[in-house]
């Protein structure tokens, strides 16, 4: 597994050379390659109005093969920031996904000291990869986001702690260290397992036990020519009822390690993702709750875009393609290895922007793993942001 983290390095690290001097180097948020995510756009226009308010939200219709179609309002997530004063902030978002279910995915207090130090603690994304901070419609292609961010980055993965962020421009580094609360062994009596990944434990802020603090950490570097890099990584153990605190296998120790990159250069854009995640104690784990969760995780995805016509007034027609590989069973122990959960993903399709915040898009997915064969699905949503 490791010799696939260090192909996948270099391949990045050579990208990045062939690239770097393209056009001339610029640094900044407000660069127009360098994407704002929901938070970070509240923060800006708290910046100049005490209050603001935005929305986002997708409808999808999904047709796998052989199966009915789907019609979903999948989220309406209303966003709200407040600046108390000149240094202290209010940022929310609060999610209603599938017309019944309501959730807060974020909701922080961010104290300024100077765009270095920014003080942060409430409810907060982790910073792993790319959607799990960039998961509006509007940033990323095709209807739905990479399977990868589904399985194994259970986007939105949110938690509670507080911590540290900021930038430096001399340095064209964004940083962002975090402690917070790590993933539920058992949640609602879902467990750890090979099929979901991780997914099952986020606790999203309702409640959650805490018996030892987790740590997450991303720099993300902005110094090479129309290119951003991101280094992700989290650290620390699932977190288990009281009673079975004691008990072997009552919780499993993570590290999960990213790496992404983000290039733009006139009509094309790409973009990649690697993530590898260790679980200690799993066989113990599996024993206790009977389970199949892996002691090893892996999965990247490659995506090239092409803007093939533009209207003018930020109308534009895209076209993309991304494949992904990822496996939530890449290594186990004191069990088979599940084939099935070793997915293949080939995605391409369009999209097409009828404003800055308005998006249709259409794409049709191939998907597949070491037992099944290739399936289809074709899909369409709309997407806004505003």
């Amino acid at each position: 597994m490791i010799s696939k983290l260090r192909l996948v390095t270099y391949l990045m690290l050579f990208w990045s050379a062939t690239v770097m001097t393209q056009v001339p180097v610029m640094v900044g948020d407000s660069l127009p390659y360098v994407q704002r995510n929901s938070a970070q756009t509240l923060m800006a226009r708290t910046a100049q109005n005490p209050l603001t308010l935005g929305m986002y939200g997708e409808v999808e219709y999904l047709k796998p093969q052989d199966q009915n179609g789907i019609l979903d309002v999948h989220r309406m997530v209303l966003l709200l920031g407040y600046r108390f004063d000149e240094r202290v902030q209010f940022i929310t978002e609060i999610e209603m996904e599938h017309t019944t279910e309501l959730y807060v995915e974020q909701a922080f207090v961010n104290y300024n000291i100077s765009s270095a130090i920014n003080l942060r603690a409430g409810l907060m994304l982790i910073p792993m990869g790319i959607i799990n901070e960039y998961h509006e419609p509007t940033t990323f292609n095709g209807v739905s986001r990479p399977a990868l961010d589904t399985y194994l980055v259970p986007t939105t993965w949110r938690e509670i702690g507080a911590g540290l962020a900021g930038r430096f421009d001399n340095l064209s580094l964004r940083y962002q260290l975090y402690v917070v609360n790590g993933f539920a062994s058992v949640n609602n009596g879902k467990t750890l397992n090979g099929e979901n990944g991780l997914r099952n434990g986020r606790q999203k802020g309702g409640k959650s036990i805490i018996n030892s603090p987790n740590f997450s950490a991303k720099v993300d570097y902005y110094g090479l020519s129309n290119l951003r890099l991101g280094l992700s990584y989290y650290m620390g153990e699932t977190q288990s009822d009281i009673d079975l605190m004691s008990a072997e296998g009552s919780s499993v120790g993570l590290n999960m390690i990213g790496f992404d990159a983000r290039y733009s250069r006139g009509p094309f854009a790409a973009r990649g993702q690697y993530i590898f995640a260790s679980i200690s104690n799993s066989s113990s784990y599996n024993d206790i709750y009977d389970s199949d969760l892996a002691s090893e995780m892996f999965g990247w995805y490659l995506e090239g875009s092409y803007r093939i016509a533009d209207f003018g007034n930020n109308r534009s027609l895209t076209m993309f393609t991304r494949y992904e590989n990822f496996d939530t069973h890449a290594s186990v122990v004191n069990q088979i290895k599940n084939g099935a959960y070793n997915r293949k993903v080939v995605t391409t399709g369009f999209g097409l922007a009828l404003s800055q915040g308005v998006v249709f898009k259409t794409d049709y997915q191939w998907n597949w793993n070491a037992v099944n064969d290739k399936y289809g699905q074709f899909n369409m949503g709309v997407g806004f942001w505003y």
